[in-house]
This record gives structure tokens, C-alpha cells and sequence, in this order.
């Protein structure tokens, strides 16, 4: 038995892998295609996900030959959203391919030690008490077709929207279907300058959608988007066809294009699974939520649930979980997804292109003028505006929030908040004149690193608790006073576990 299996080796199975490899958390990952993915449907890592990478020293790699880019669009319309207003220390995002992101995330996960099986697609499921038993089904080679058994004490279901281990769990996936047809192609076209272009790269005309970029030379990703058509079996292969057809509806053109280097066809579906556990199965990413894709948010969001699965479940795993640790998963990341696919169904109502809406969107355009506004919906879609809700945080507590854009200085000297996050474990950001130091070193040093050091640049900081995922726990605005004492060592406790006099 291992500890914990994945399936599924896209972004956010393998973001997962590399958070419990941190943590020496035995891990497989099963996925059903014998290559990676060279295409990419999402291009864009948000400001909240650059925080979270540059928390596991990854930053630097994902930026390698990658752009930032500073603004967003809210249903393609202007102004544009600036990131600059959502503070932090990646004020922007990183335009960077999907397949790139998952092959940086498999090497990562592969250094750690994971095991990487691909060419395995998962086809059955049962789970009791004691574990989770996959039946695996091998993909190409000379054993295709060949079954086996592997049982784990948990299985992670981050299989795509068309879950496999959602649907063997039983687990309801409750929604909207879809409304809207919309087809992608990366395609050659003989005269670019055809397509119209639209502001911010999308037009809106009364047929639909059309966006067309450059992705490399002489390669466009050609996108349409139609309000009310038929939709066809979304296992039914696309044609190049279709999406000169389409194009034409849209734009009155007849485009020349050829050589398709990738098709695909989506609509959009808004589910959200009931629950995101079930005994020994979780879900996260496109397993536990789907939506239209706007802005790379369904990407984003799937890293996110990995980050705050990871740590939780390794403690689980190795002993050191309170009670109701693995089940706060659900309580903090439902919700989350909840906003994220209302607000993409906002952007996309925005987006129909019923002459009805145009007076909407011209209000919308006004509104998002607005400082307020602008930076409200900025938030928004980066992912930063998340902050957990926690029973016990006291009023004027940063707990729940992202941890603080500030300087910490330690005897080791200048440091950041996301450098101390680097080995995934807890952190504890104390004066370094407390008297109480040592005691918390010895009932929970073997879970979180306690820092003697004074917090800068961050007004009610003078004391923090962060969670391996980067968000606060507790804060102290001033000294460990004894009631601020017992605060830390309730919020460890409800973290972090029971104090213990050793390593685990």
C-alpha cells in the first residue's frame, strides 16, 4: 500500500504530487496519456499562483523566457483591470503556456521523488476503512490493455472535468449545462491581417465571439465563440471545418487556414461537485469544478486546491493532523470555486453578443473606470481577493488572509515571508526576545519552523502563524503578551496538532 495515489498528470495533479513529496509523503501518479500535453488551452498563471510558486522557490523557472503582464479584462471590455491594484509582491500575471506550466511541475514532482506512471488510466474504484484500491489499465506498449490493483490510504481524483473518480465515487456534480458553443484552433492562416481584431483581443459581433492571437510565427490560435447553437457530443472529434464555418458566421470573412496544429471544442458548462471528500477520495481542480474558461482561472483555481490539499493531507498522512484538518479542504475551497463560477458567468452574460446587453456593458465600462470597482474586480479574477473564514480569529486579525507582503529580519539576517515557506512546513514569526520560544520549538518544532524576528513593513504584524499553504493562522499586532500566547498555542493546536516532546 502506498500512501497516497493520484490520478490524473495534468497541472494540478502534479502541483499536488510536488506539495506531498515535500512533505515525504509516498506518492503515485497515474495518467492516462503515454506523452504530455504540447497544447496548452490556458495561458495565464495569476498573482495569487505566482505567490504560491515563489512560496516553493519555482518562480524564477516559470518566468525563464515567460512575460509578466500587468492588467486583465473583465468580458472583454475596457478599461482594462490593472493588477497593480491588488497589492502584494506579483502585482501582475505571468503569460505563460499551459504545457509549459505542467512539464515544469512533472520535472519538479519527478525530482522529488514521485512516481510517475504514465500510459496508467484508472478504471475502477472501491475504498472501506483501511484504503483506496484503483484498478489501473495500461495504455499503448506492448502490455496494453493489462489491468492491476494499487491501494492507498488515499486517492485524489484531479482527473478533469469528466472525472473518472468523481463519477466511481458516486460523488453529484450538480450544474448548468451548456448554452454556448465554443470552438480553438491552432492553425496556419494565408493572410493574418483578415481577422478582425478586437479590443481587448476579442470582437463581439451579433453572431458571437472571435479572438484570434499569435501564439508563435506563423502559428495563430483562432477562438469563436457562438450564443444558443446545438452543441455536439463534446467527444465528437472537431474539423478544421467547423471552425472556418464558424468563423464566417461570426465575422462575414471566409478565412483561409490549414495545417491544424490542435482542435478543440468546450461549452460552457458551470458543476461543482456536492462535496470534495468522500472517505478516503477527494477531488481537486476540473475534478471538483468546471466553467468557461476566461482568463485562465480554472487553471489557477486547481492550483490553488492543490496547495491547500497538500499540507493537509500529509499531516494526515504522517500522523500529525487534528481531526478536523483534511475535512477544512471542503469548508475553505468550495466556496471559492462557488465565486469563481459566478463570476465567470457574469463575465460570459456580459459577453453575449444580444444587442439586449450592449446598454449592461456600457455601464459596466463606466463602473470599471472607477478606482474602487476596478480594483475590486482586479482582485477578483487574480484569485487575491480569498481569505478563509476561521472560527476563532479575533477582530482585527490578519488570520485567514495571504500572508503579508513585509520584511522579516532574523538573526540569519533580511528575509521574506514566501523564503521561509520554501519547505512547505508551518512558520512562526515571533520576537525574538519571547521567553516562550523555546517551549513552542519543543511541543510543534517538528511541524513548524519557529522564527525569532521582527516583522517590517506590515502595521498588526508583530507576531504571525502561516500555514505551509502561505495564509495566516493567527497574528499578534503587538507583543506575546500571555493572552496572545494562548491565541499561538490554540491556533497550533487547531493546525498543527497536538504539542509532542520529539520528532515525528
Amino acid at each position: 500500500m502506498v500512501d497516497v495515489v493520484v490520478a490524473g498528470g495534468g497541472p494540478v495533479g502534479m502541483f499536488l504530487a510536488t506539495e506531498l513529496r515535500l512533505a515525504g509523503v509516498e506518492v503515485v501518479v497515474l495518467e492516462r496519456s503515454v506523452d504530455p500535453n504540447p497544447h496548452s488551452r490556458a495561458f495565464r498563471l495569476q498573482p495569487r499562483t505566482l505567490d504560491v510558486l515563489d512560496s516553493r522557490g519555482l518562480l524564477d523557472r516559470f518566468r525563464a523566457d515567460h512575460l509578466d503582464w500587468p492588467s486583465a479584462h473583465f468580458a472583454g471590455l475596457r478599461p482594462l483591470l490593472d493588477l497593480g491594484r491588488t497589492g502584494g509582491e506579483h502585482p501582475h500575471s505571468l503569460l505563460i503556456p499551459q504545457a509549459h506550466t505542467e512539464r515544469i511541475l512533472e520535472e519538479r514532482a519527478a525530482a522529488l521523488g514521485a512516481d510517475i506512471r504514465r500510459g496508467h488510466e484508472l478504471v475502477g474504484l472501491r475504498q472501506d476503512d483501511a484504503a483506496a484500491t484503483a484498478r489501473v489499465r495500461l495504455v499503448g506498449g506492448e502490455h496494453a490493455g493489462g489491468e492491476y490493483e494499487i491501494s492507498a490510504r488515499y486517492l485524489v481524483g484531479c482527473d478533469g472535468g469528466r472525472s473518472a473518480v468523481r463519477r466511481l465515487a458516486e460523488i453529484g456534480f450538480p450544474g448548468t449545462g451548456g448554452r454556448v458553443s465554443a470552438l480553438l484552433g491552432d492553425v496556419t492562416l494565408d493572410d493574418p491581417d483578415k481577422l478582425p481584431s478586437g479590443i481587448p483581443g476579442t470582437l463581439r459581433t451579433p453572431a458571437g465571439l472571435l479572438m484570434a492571437v499569435a501564439l508563435e510565427p506563423g502559428i495563430t490560435r483562432v477562438l469563436t465563440t457562438e450564443f444558443g447553437r446545438d452543441l455536439p457530443d463534446p467527444e465528437t472529434p472537431m474539423t478544421l471545418d467547423e471552425l472556418r464555418d464558424s468563423v464566417r458566421r461570426v465575422t462575414g470573412e471566409d478565412v483561409t487556414m490549414r495545417e491544424p496544429r490542435w482542435l478543440s471544442r468546450f461549452g460552457d458548462a458551470t458543476c461543482l461537485a456536492d462535496h470534495y471528500r468522500d472517505h478516503r477520495v477527494l477531488l481537486a481542480g476540473d475534478a471538483a469544478h468546471v466553467h468557461f474558461p476566461i482568463g485562465a482561472q480554472g487553471l489557477n483555481l486547481g492550483l490553488q486546491d492543490a496547495v491547500n490539499l497538500g499540507w493537509k493531507l500529509a499531516g494526515e498522512v504522517r500522523g500529525w493532523a487534528p481531526r478536523t484538518l483534511l475535512d477544512s479542504y471542503d469548508r475553505e475551497r468550495r466556496p471559492v470555486a462557488r465565486a469563481v463560477l459566478r463570476e465567470t458567468r457574469a463575465q460570459l452574460a456580459l459577453m453575449n453578443p444580444d444587442e439586449s446587453i450592449n446598454p449592461l456593458r456600457e455601464l459596466f465600462g463606466e463602473l470599471l473606470a472607477l478606482d474602487e470597482v476596478n480594483a475590486y474586480l482586479a482582485a477578483l479574477v487574480s484569485g487575491v481577493d480569498v481569505r478563509y473564514v476561521f472560527e476563532d480569529a479575533e477582530d482585527g486579525s490578519l488570520a485567514g488572509g495571504y500572508a503579508p507582503a513585509c520584511a522579516i529580519m532574523s538573526a540569519a539576517g533580511a528575509t521574506r515571508p514566501a523564503e521561509l515557506l520554501r519547505t512547505g512546513r508551518g512558520v512562526a514569526l515571533l520576537p525574538e526576545d519571547s521567553a516562550d520560544l523555546a517551549e513552542l520549538r519543543a511541543g510543534w518544532g517538528d511541524r513548524v519552523d519557529m522564527v525569532g524576528a521582527t516583522v517590517k513593513g506590515r502595521e498588526g504584524a508583530a507576531a504571525l502563524l502561516l500555514r505551509p499553504d502561505g495564509y495566516v493562522a493567527w497574528s499578534a499586532a503587538s507583543g506575546l503578551a500571555d493572552d496572545a500566547v494562548d491565541g499561538l498555542r490554540r491556533s497550533l493546536t487547531t493546525w498543527f496538532g497536538e504539542p509532542s516532546e520529539g520528532p515525528r
